[in-house]
């Protein structure tokens, strides 16, 4: 039952090239820093990836894309990475767009079982084109269908040892239901306590859900637009 890992190389040492990556984050709100830089230490290459947004040009997992380890991007923003943008552009680098709302509900969907839902965010738009779609109550819908990952990367404000998880306000973002659409889910935790410690109540993704925990180390937690007040 004990799921600590030694370090974030050991615990990211299986993600072969090709795999599929979910990775939590909003912006570079909650980015689990280590082990996205052990991924980038391990040189996997051919990585699809499904977060919120690729970080920046040089932070998150922006370094992911900046060393060229990225083959595809499912997500729902993408605006304050040039590198990106270039790749992109350049044809270097296979991009599927969702409303974030879509997305969310997709990778819901994933870890519940859930074999598809209809909505109407982007029923009409480009979004839709190739995609099933229906009459509901009068509204056009389209059918999105769930994601799932072989891994997926988090950070979690305080883990126990049987995997238990407890996020940080908004650094919780997507990553409970990540978790739980994946194969394996690997935790970079800011505080790791022994079992029975986080009380039932205070749970917010159970250990079931999770495989291998690391202790987080020297997090930067980065400020994506850092905006201060002028003095009077």
């Amino acid at each position: 039952m004990n799921k600590i890992i030694p370090s974030a190389d050991e615990a990211v040492r299986d993600i072969p090239d090709g795999s599929t990556l979910m990775s939590g984050g909003f912006g570079l709100c909650g980015n689990p820093e280590n082990l996205i830089a052990a991924i980038h230490r391990k040189g996997t290459k051919g990585l699809t990836i499904i977060s919120n947004n690729c970080g920046t040009t040089e932070l998150g997992l922006g370094i992911l894309l900046n060393a060229k380890q990225v083959k595809k991007i499912v997500a729902s923003y993408v605006g304050e990475n040039k590198e990106f943008e270039r790749q992109f552009i350049s044809k270097e680098l296979e991009v599927e767009l969702n409303p974030q709302g879509t997305l969310a509900e997709r990778i819901r969907a994933g870890g519940c079982g859930i074999g598809g839902f209809f909505t109407p965010s982007g029923a009409g738009t480009e979004l839709s084109k190739g995609k099933e779609t229906r009459m509901i109550d009068g509204r056009l819908h389209v059918l999105e269908t769930p994601l799932k990952a072989d891994f997926t990367i988090v950070r979690a404000w305080k883990a126990d040892t049987w995997g238990n998880l407890v996020f940080n306000k908004t650094a919780r973002n997507f990553s409970p239901m990540m978790c739980m659409a994946a194969r394996t889910t690997i935790v970079e935790a800011e505080h790791i306590v022994p079992a029975g410690e986080i009380g039932p109540d205070e749970v917010h993704l159970p250990g079931i859900f999770v495989h291998r925990i690391i202790q987080a180390k020297g997090l930067q937690k980065w400020i994506e637009r850092r905006t201060v007040q002028k003095k009077a």
